[in-house]
């Protein structure tokens, strides 16, 4: 797929037909075609190149996905790696809140921080607004946001199995998250 973000050292799918010639940000290796370059291949008359994909940083109803770096029983703080399917560069990463109020959009009173998410959990979330000079405001108050991927105590990566638990693989014990709806249901 053409559409695609491509990260480097990604082999290029090519589409049937004769070798298109390589452009920037693209190189060939063991027979393969592969992207130097993050960005998106497109072609330009007869050669496929790669344009750059320029990371830019958060605005309101941007999705984003992030890691949970500590927790406080009113917010979770986030580290924002990707905007808009865009990832940003390392080092260049962005600060979120999650407060109480934004995790579900039902009970919001009853939210308890610690039973939706846990350090090191990847959540994927809309940004609500700029919130204060070091941090942006972000909900996971939909159906498809929250935890995307979260590792259990015993080091395995856990499997959902409702809106608010997860399963561990090795052990089978569950521990509570928000969930995201994973895309595929």
């Amino acid at each position: 797929m053409m559409s695609d973000i491509l990260l480097p050292g990604q082999s290029v799918s090519l589409p049937r037909g004769p070798a298109p010639k390589l452009g920037g940000g693209l190189y060939l290796k063991d027979g393969q075609v592969r992207a130097s370059l993050v960005g998106v291949a497109q072609y330009e008359g007869s050669t496929l190149a790669i344009s750059r994909v320029r990371s830019h940083p958060p605005a309101a109803n941007s999705i984003v996905l992030g890691t949970v770096t500590r927790l406080s029983p009113l917010q979770a703080i986030v580290s924002i790696s990707v905007v808009d399917g865009i990832p940003l560069p390392a080092g260049e990463e962005f600060n979120g809140v999650i407060r109480t109020q934004d995790v579900r959009a039902t009970e919001k009173d009853k939210v308890k921080i610690s039973d939706c998410f846990r350090g090191g959990d990847v959540i994927k979330g809309v940004v609500i607004s700029l919130g204060d000079a070091r941090s942006y405001y972000i909900t996971t108050a939909r159906n498809d946001l929250g935890v995307i991927f979260a590792t259990s105590e015993a080091g395995a990566s856990m499997d959902p199995v409702s809106w608010q638990e997860m399963r561990c693989p090795k052990t089978g014990r569950i521990e509570k998250r928000k969930c995201a709806k994973p895309e595929t249901l």
